[in-house]
């Protein structure tokens, strides 16, 4: 399974520009690389299945493959500096476990390599207690306290080095005593000295131990906070871990520290400031978590931004990825004639082995642009990236209703784990995940797979095909980057089954398009549900932060809901003011997984106002058949809300019914839980079908439902869904104005 796995530099790509493949194989083959166009990639029964055209042949020919490494895990890094070598110097920090007893040492701070035994490491072992080890001469010993630390609590941390003696003093203490009582230990002992030559070739490291310099390699990583790790030329007391708990530019020490690493500056950034050295700048690596409550953090603030020494903590996970660093085995320059649409370079070894590394080519900038665009979700794809819910999660077979089935990629990332997590698992110390890169393989932008981020996307595209539209593809990463400008010249943008994250400035973008005359159709369900942010310096990133409500797997605690990368209040658009019936008229109402269902027409689909959506259409149910559950009315559903927005002169033309009991509305819709909240009971569970015009000639068209697309291709193409559908996209991309209606009165 997956002989072959790889991921290109980037997602998207203009035509004249060159697109990096990275590729590792499960043993040594070698393989040739064919570049093709997709089609459709649902193979599900009665999905249209795989097809594809091959474009280029030979883009990459006997390439020698071989497994690459992938290192997972998340770190801080310092330079190496000069320590004293006699007399006495401390370190003091704030430590917050999160997982103690993990099976191993975890490394809190160290300048140690791992492989030649030499430096000194600060830890805690399988059982949780706190140890410091130091070595020399390939040899190693430690002092240890009895006493393991009580998760999830802070503990001021101190250890003393005598460098005359060789004594070393290991200290802690409970922040809160009463939350974590008995967790004052002390332990002394006498250990070989270190060798000052060899230490100073060190560089410091937080969250993780290096080995193998000077071309580290990490392990021995840490589940925890760490706040205001310093270090101080003398033998520090009580005094000196009281001031941990004062703001950094407050503290007052007998002698300047040495090092003075504060965490609450440029949390917006990959940057570690040192107060006491501010020419010396640490990194972080892989992922820590900022812009997180640490020590002093007391409530009486949420936005780190307001005092950010109350935020002044990294949090550091073993399960972590930016970058898989994966070395280039090929790379492409797009042909500049190629049309915009979903490529893949089709890997095929010898035996058969096969994998397509998937990419869209977006139109060149400044080229022409067709009248339609469908706008591939791919912050929705960042989201789910590897996502391990359906594997790892308790209940969702009863989720679903349905006996759980999982797909061979599932089983693959269950297997590995050095791949990283998606937006919907949790790390292994419960905390939920906030960040995801595309710096890796990324089983969101597979083919054959879930029909639920590219792969169902698909759907559209291979529709469009079949009908003889021309268009071009743009994507999420695109509109964040060039706002406006991505959507100038389409008279219409089609979205895929599933747009659930935006950011604000692609949200911005498309606001802007309607007020100028844009037509929009929201072709799927559980859309512009959640604000996410892209990192401002790495567009591979993308941070989430879910807070007070939606429908979640993981919530944010209190504290961390602001997004890191840019300060802005994190969860869902509806929750900051902004829901999405004012984008489409329609916003999320419930989800449910056993069962698709179909729309009943209402006599709005009548109104003169959209007699060109019916032409040709005269069945009263639309869509009940489609090849996700059934049905074009499924899996997560939307329905006009006037009080959230919805524009008063809004054509509800169809309305889903008869969903199931596992269709439960999502916690945002109702104060409190109760029996009734289900498809068969609840007042609101049900997906609208709507059109209503916008100023300047525009209008907007939903769906209100992800598998809304899966129902498109079924009788050949011939149903009416797909008519409905390509009625609409036809009079969208003419250029006559819709006139907007006389005020309503609602």
């Amino acid at each position: 399974m997956y002989e072959i796995l790889g991921y290109p530099s980037t997602w998207t790509i203009a035509p004249g520009e060159t697109i990096e493949f990275k590729v590792s194989c499960a043993h040594a083959l070698r393989y040739d690389a064919d570049l093709v166009r997709i089609r459709s990639g649902d193979v599900s029964p009665g999905a249209p299945g795989l097809k594809e055209t091959v474009v280029m042949r030979g883009i990459a020919t006997a390439v020698a493959g071989r497994p690459q490494a992938t290192e997972i895990g998340s770190r801080a890094v310092a330079p190496a500096f000069d320590e004293p070598v006699t007399g006495c110097k401390s370190w003091i920090l704030a430590v917050m476990p999160t997982l103690p007893c993990n099976g191993g040492d975890q490394a809190i701070l160290s300048r140690w390599d791992d492989t030649a035994r030499v430096g000194y490491l600060l830890g805690l072992d399988r059982d949780g207690c706190l140890f410091w080890q130091q070595g020399s001469g390939g040899k190693s010993e430690r002092v240890t306290l009895g006493l393991p630390m009580t998760v999830r609590q802070w503990y001021l941390v101190a250890v003393t080095l005598d460098l005359d003696s060789g004594a070393v003093d290991l200290r802690q203490m409970p922040a809160n005593p009463l939350l974590a009582v008995n967790s004052h230990a002390q332990a002394s002992s006498r250990l070989p000295a270190i060798d000052p030559v060899a230490l100073a070739r060190l560089p410091l490291t937080m969250g993780a131990a290096a080995t193998g310099l000077p071309r580290p390699q990490y392990a021995k990583h840490f589940n925890g906070r760490l706040d205001s790790p310093t270090l101080l030329p003398y033998g520090a007391g009580d005094a000196d871990l009281a001031q941990l708990r004062v703001e950094a530019q407050g503290r007052r020490h007998a002698a300047p520290p040495l090092q003075a690493w504060d965490f609450s500056q440029r949390i917006d950034s990959d940057v570690l400031v040192d107060t006491a050295r501010p020419w010396s700048e640490g990194r972080i690596e892989n992922l820590p978590s900022r812009g997180v409550p640490g020590l002093r953090w007391d409530s009486s603030v949420m936005f780190w931004r307001e005092r950010p020494d109350h935020f002044a903590a990294l949090h550091f996970h073993e399960d972590t990825l930016e970058d898989a660093r994966w070395e280039t085995d090929f790379s492409l320059t797009v042909p500049d004639d190629l049309p915009s649409g979903l490529y893949a370079a089709r890997l095929t070894g010898a035996a058969g082995e096969q994998e397509r590394i998937t990419f869209i080519v977006r139109p060149k900038a400044g080229g022409p642009r067709k009248r339609i665009a469908f706008l591939a979700s791919t912050a929705t794809y960042m989201a789910y990236s590897n996502s391990h819910y359906r594997l790892d999660e308790e209940g969702m077979e009863m989720k679903s209703g349905n006996f759980m089935v999982l797909y061979p990629w599932e089983t693959y990332l269950g297997e590995h784990r050095e791949l990283s997590l998606s937006m919907y698992d949790t790390h292994s110390d419960g905390y939920g995940v906030y960040y995801a890169s595309r710096l890796r393989p990324v089983f969101s932008m597979h083919l054959q797979c879930r029909t639920w981020s590219l792969n169902g996307d698909t759907h559209f595209l291979d529709w469009l095909d079949e009908k003889g539209f021309d268009y071009d593809v743009i994507t999420d990463d695109m509109l964040h980057a060039e706002g406006l400008q991505a959507l100038e010249g389409y008279s219409v943008v089609m979205t895929g089954a599933h747009p659930e994250y935006w950011t604000t400035r692609m949200w911005q973008a498309m606001v802007a398009y309607q007020g100028q005359g844009g037509r929009l159709m929201y072709m799927g369900g559980n859309g512009f549900y959640w604000r996410c942010a892209y990192h401002p310096e790495k567009p591979w990133l993308m941070e989430l932060r879910r807070t007070e409500t939606g429908a979640r797997y993981s919530e944010t605690p209190a504290g961390e809901s602001y997004h890191s990368y840019t300060g802005e209040y994190g969860g869902t658009w509806r929750r900051i003011g902004q829901a999405p019936q004012t984008l489409t008229g329609i916003g999320t109402t419930a989800t449910g997984f056993d069962a698709s269902s179909y729309y009943r027409r209402r006599p709005e689909s009548r109104d003169p106002r959209v007699a060109f959506m019916f032409e040709g259409v005269a069945d009263e149910i639309i869509g009940d058949f489609g090849s996700s559950g059934g049905g074009a009315a499924g899996d997560e559903i939307d329905r006009v809300d006037y009080r959230l927005g919805t524009p008063p002169h809004t054509l509800i033309v169809a309305r889903s019914e008869k969903h199931t009991r596992y269709y439960n509305v999502v916690p945002e819709e109702t104060t409190y839980h109760h029996p009734t909240i289900n498809g068969e009971e609840a007042k609101h569970c049900y997906a609208d079908l709507v059109f209503y015009e916008c100023l300047n000639g525009g209008a907007v068209f939903s769906t209100g439902s992800i598998t809304w697309g899966a129902s498109l291709a079924w009788n050949g193409y011939d149903n009416n869904v797909s008519r409905i559908t390509a009625n609409v996209l036809a009079r969208f991309a003419d250029a006559t104005p819709f006139v907007f209606p006389q005020a309503s009165g609602r």
